[in-house]
């Protein structure tokens, strides 16, 4: 069953933020990802507004070997440090409750 890891954060340095994505993207392809959304600045309708990622994988073992890769490490440091008021999580797909 696909699952998603979804990542909600600012930017504040947008000079160190930028080799991250050229950085992310091979790793997400080497472990099967696909990415869904990417927004910097989203509508907000609640809340604050922050940058939007969600990315699926075909399930929760491929996400965590993606996430504990020890190449992400350096690459996931790039984007904690460049990065503020951070969330992330993975979720598992939506299955309507059988009637």
């Amino acid at each position: 069953m696909p699952a998603y890891v979804l990542a909600i954060y600012d930017i504040v340095n947008q000079r160190e933020y930028e080799p991250y994505v050229p950085a992310v993207i091979p790793l997400l392809q080497k472990h099967g990802a696909e990415v869904l959304v990417a927004d910097y600045a989203p509508r907000v309708l609640e809340g604050d507004s922050r940058g939007v990622v969600v990315v699926r994988f075909a399930s929760e073992e491929a996400a965590l070997n993606w996430y504990d890769d020890p190449a992400y490490a350096p690459v996931r440091k790039i984007r904690l440090e460049s990065t503020a008021n951070g969330f992330a999580c993975l979720a598992k797909q939506f299955v309507p409750p059988s009637s």
